[in-house]
């Protein structure tokens, strides 16, 4: 008899126990709650934010390689447009691109393969972010040959 209310009384301490890390998880889920981020120069739209802070990790949308008022047409200056893009974004959320993570960079042509590397090393010299590098048939401004998209970390 005895032994049976120990058990039972473990029992009812570890769903109480479980309750309280539940409600404590919630609270902090809570507490890092979604803020869009936004660097000077860009704007969110309503489809389409910058980039959004959840706690302490970034996600930046993915940024084109295409300027308006620079347009170039080369795969390096695009990449180096879409990084520094990239960086401006990690930089307004108060955090730099050694803080990347993971990075998907999309290409319209398998060939520009080399000349994004190139750019991309200079932006990660050293420990570079996990990456995976997706070929698509077109992306969603004409003449766009690369989009980075990145994710990472605010210590």
């Amino acid at each position: 008899m005895r032994r049976s209310f120990v058990f039972a009384t473990t029992a009812a301490i570890a769903a109480s126990l479980s309750t309280t890390l539940l409600a404590g998880t919630a609270l902090a889920q809570a507490a890092a709650a979604r803020v869009q981020v936004i660097p000077e120069g860009q704007s969110a739209s309503p489809t389409l934010t910058p980039g959004i802070r959840v706690g302490n990790m970034l996600f930046a949308s993915g940024q084109l390689g295409m300027s308006r008022t620079a347009p170039d047409t080369t795969i390096q200056g695009q990449t180096r447009l879409a990084l520094e893009s990239t960086k401006k974004v990690f930089e307004a959320a108060g955090t730099t691109l050694a803080n990347a993570t993971k990075c998907t960079v999309f290409l319209t042509d398998v060939k520009d393969f080399g000349g994004m590397n190139a750019v991309y090393r200079e932006f990660f010299p050293s420990a570079p972010p996990a990456r995976s590098t997706v070929v698509v048939a077109a992306l969603v401004s004409p003449g766009a040959k690369v989009e980075i998209e990145c994710a990472g970390y605010i210590p």
